[in-house]
C-alpha cells in the first residue's frame, strides 16, 4: 500500500494533478461577471424625520405687484401681477395661485427683472374676475 500510495505521488508531481483549460475568447471586450447584489438592510434610518417640499405656496408667491401698470393690466387684461421666488417655474407659480386665492389660471407669463426678481403676470380665466381677486386679497 506504501508502494502505491508513493507511486501514484510521485506520477502526480511528474504530470500534475488537473489539467487547467484555458478558457476560449471569441470578444475582444472583457465583461466583469455578475456577482452576487445584496439588497441593503440599514441599521438604523438615516433621516429622522421626512423632508418637506422647499417651494411650498408661501415661499413661491412672495407678494402682489401695485404698481399702476399692474392696475391697468387687473383692469383691461383680468391679469394679476406678482413677484415670485426666483427658482419657482411655472407650473409651481399655477399650483400655488390655485391653493392660496382659489383661482383659476389660463395662462402665466414670467420674467426676470433687471434688479433680479422674478416677476409672473397670471391671466385669470374668463369665468374669475381679476378686479374681485384683486379685493379679496387687498391690492386695491
Amino acid at each position: 500500500m506504501a508502494r502505491t500510495t508513493a507511486q501514484s505521488a510521485a506520477k502526480a508531481n511528474k504530470s500534475g494533478t488537473r489539467k487547467r483549460q484555458v478558457k476560449l475568447r471569441t470578444k475582444t471586450h472583457f465583461y466583469k461577471p455578475k456577482t452576487l447584489r445584496l439588497a441593503r438592510t440599514p441599521k438604523y434610518t438615516r433621516k429622522s424625520v421626512q423632508g418637506q417640499n422647499p417651494m411650498d405656496k408661501h415661499r413661491v408667491i412672495k407678494f402682489p405687484v401695485t404698481t399702476e401698470s399692474a392696475m391697468k393690466k387687473i383692469e383691461d387684461n383680468n391679469t394679476l401681477v406678482f413677484i415670485v421666488d426666483i427658482l419657482a417655474n411655472k407650473r409651481q407659480i399655477r399650483a400655488a395661485v390655485r391653493e392660496m386665492y382659489d383661482i383659476k389660471c389660463e395662462k402665466i407669463n414670467t420674467l426676470i427683472r433687471p434688479d433680479g426678481k422674478k416677476k409672473a403676470y397670471v391671466r385669470l380665466t374668463s369665468d374669475s374676475d381679476a378686479l374681485d381677486v384683486a379685493n379679496r386679497i387687498g391690492i386695491i
